[in-house]
């Protein structure tokens, strides 16, 4: 199976053009929050019309998880904790997203909300707690917007913006695999990276480039590769071998990655 993993478009067009274009040669496409831009000029409810009809083309075509991040969130409860309303209207289109689990082969995928609050964040822990119940020794996927603390994922180049309490839940549940994104400098930045390992936990944050194609991240499982791509260039990782520092540089593409459009389709 391979997996698209993107984050952090923020409203940008182009990049979800370039997504549309791409889609038909990945069996999951992952995007792991901020598909909308709370600073943009744009107005809020037109971004959500627009990005809805974006992921409902994307479920047309494979599947699609997404969870929400930060700049998702348009409306609150009656707590005053904000949520990501707009995304009960995407999983009628068949989009997997907050809250949802779903058993792909054998790997189980949940994806998680953003949450500001108690709340918001009881309904996560109960969720990981029945996921964990299903799990029944597959695979286990996150997919959280924020990545872990004190991780190269969550480095800025300044300080670590990672969620504490993700580094707690992944020592205690040890899944295989945790998708983030929210900081948008780490695989860019010295002593940040796109990649990290806790324990036996893979942490992914493709980060984000301000151009098309963005900063995206292919996991092919049945190479047990994953390869990180942008504009400053590439590294790879073998998911079944122990994480190296420095990643190397990548010299070459894998002969099984089919190399994709630059360009907005």
């Amino acid at each position: 199976m391979r997996w698209l993993i993107i984050s952090d478009f923020h409203y940008g067009l182009p990049q979800f053009d370039w997504l549309l274009g791409v889609a038909p040669q990945f069996d999951l496409i992952i995007f792991a929050g901020d598909a909308l831009d709370a600073g943009s000029i744009v107005d809020y409810g037109a971004q959500v019309v627009v990005v809805r009809k974006y992921l409902e083309r994307l479920a047309n075509i494979t599947r699609v998880i997404f969870c929400s991040g930060n700049h998702d969130l348009n409306a609150k409860l009656e707590t005053g904790e904000k949520i990501a309303l707009w995304i009960e209207d995407i999983r009628d289109c068949g989009v997997v997203c907050d809250g949802e689990a779903v058993i792909i082969e054998d790997i189980i995928f949940s994806a998680l909300p953003w949450w500001d609050g108690p709340y918001i964040k009881q309904k996560l822990l109960a969720q990981l707690a029945s996921d964990a119940e299903r799990r029944q020794g597959r695979r286990w996927v996150w997919v959280h917007h924020a990545p872990p603390r004190n991780s190269p994922t969550s480095w800025t180049g300044k300080q670590s913006f990672g969620d504490i309490e993700l580094v707690e839940w992944i020592a205690s549940y040890a899944p295989d695999f945790v998708i983030t994104g929210h900081i948008h400098q780490s695989p860019f930045v010295a002593d940040g990276s796109w990649a990290d390992r806790l324990g036996s936990t893979w942490v992914v944050n493709a980060g984000r480039y301000y151009g098309s194609p963005p900063a995206y991240v292919v996991v092919d499982t049945f190479q047990n590769e994953a390869l990180w791509l942008s504009a400053m260039g590439g590294q790879l990782v073998r998911l079944n071998e122990p994480l190296k520092r420095p990643i190397a540089p990548l010299m070459a593409l894998p002969n099984w990655f089919e190399r994709m459009p630059a360009s907005a389709v």
